[in-house]
């Protein structure tokens, strides 16, 4: 029984650095219909950066993303403004080629300046475990997912009590009925976007610490993220939360009671299950072409 209840806890602890990770991918694709393959890029790259100020300085990786957040945010906006601008109004397979190819930049800017290599963090607390009612439940994981959990309260806030929220919220139902009261949706779009780069500041920061990582490493974040995102519904906030749950809780026991080597092949098995009956995912609306179709 103790065994179980371990293995749960730290899948919902894993689970929910994941559905910090997915909520900037779903929200830039509910609101601009961009699948933003550059994400999982993203994150090695601060993953990267953190490591380097760690091992430099010795500062808290984790406490890092309070630099990493508004830093990304920016990195977000530029890239928007200068790069996905352009694709505006396009179809999401421009934004797949056009995303792709910000990934493989940056993976070859960090294999050239950082040497392909897997790098980790290791603070201090990177081997202690809290002790719960027999229990353990490791520092880093907890520190991780408590940070991941702040992040999403703060977007959660951002998104339903501010009328920068309302604003994104509004273009993500309906663009043209809030074009119609005055919502500029360009500056909307732009903002959305750096909110979801601004979510790689925090979910890079706690992967540098939680995985082992390399230039290449994006390739597996993306699918996992991805994965997460159609399972719960392209461009639900509370699907993607749900997904990384799920993802989290594969992952642990089938970890804990098979093996680890199977535990990604079981998530992508259950989203195959789930999608056969219902192909819009679990939180997903089926739009007017699909029923039709």
């Amino acid at each position: 029984m103790t065994q179980l209840v371990q293995a749960l806890v730290l899948g919902l602890l894993i689970g929910g650095v994941y559905a910090l990770m997915a909520s900037g991918l779903t929200l830039i694709f509910g609101v601009m219909n961009i699948i933003n393959v550059a994400h999982g890029a993203l994150l090695i790259l601060v993953a990267y950066v953190t490591w380097r100020i760690w091992s430099t300085t010795g500062a808290d990786p984790i406490l890092l993303s309070i630099v990493m957040t508004p830093v990304m945010f920016g990195v977000g906006w530029l890239l928007y403004k200068g790069v996905l601008i352009r694709i505006s109004g396009r179809p999401p397979g421009m934004s797949v080629l056009l995303t792709f190819g910000i990934a493989i930049t940056i993976e070859g800017v960090l294999d050239v300046t950082a040497g392909n290599k897997f790098r980790s963090a290791t603070p201090s607390y990177f081997n202690q475990s809290f002790r719960v009612f027999g229990i353990h439940l490791p520092k880093a994981q907890v520190y991780g997912c408590l940070a991941a959990l702040f992040v999403l309260a703060l977007l959660y806030l951002v998104l339903s009590r501010t009328w920068t929220g309302r604003s994104i919220r509004a273009c993500a139902q309906n663009a043209s009925g809030a074009a119609l009261v005055g919502i500029q949706s360009a500056g909307v779009a732009a903002l959305a976007f750096a909110l979801g780069a601004a979510t790689t500041g925090v979910g890079g920061s706690v992967l540098s610490v939680l995985y082992p990582f390399f230039p290449a490493s994006h390739y597996d974040w993306i699918s996992r993220l991805l994965g997460i995102i159609v399972l719960g519904g392209m461009g639900s906030m509370s699907g993607a939360l749900v997904g990384a749950l799920m993802l989290g809780l594969a992952e642990t026991m089938t970890a804990t009671y098979l093996s680890l080597q199977w535990s990604t092949l079981v998530f992508y098995a259950v989203i195959m299950v789930v999608l056969l009956f219902r192909p819009q995912g679990l939180f997903g609306t089926r739009l007017r072409e699909d029923v039709i179709a």
